[in-house]
């Protein structure tokens, strides 16, 4: 598997991983406020990830 395929799988497992955690919030999940945070946090940590994954993909596509 090349870097390019792998990369493209990690994001669109972080990009599922995002949604799901937006829909239990917006569809009333979390159970109280602690538990909002927890959700919030790990969305936040993802789209940091994924946004890491993309300028790294960019960054190796303009040096070929």
């Amino acid at each position: 598997m090349d870097a390019q395929t792998l990369a493209a799988l990690l994001q669109k497992r972080l990009r599922e991983y995002m949604h799901e955690g937006a829909d239990h919030l917006a569809t009333g999940g979390a159970q109280d406020y602690p538990e909002y945070q927890r959700m919030v946090g790990r969305i936040d940590g993802i789209a940091l990830a994924e946004r890491e994954l993309l300028d790294l993909a960019k960054t190796e596509e303009e040096e070929e």
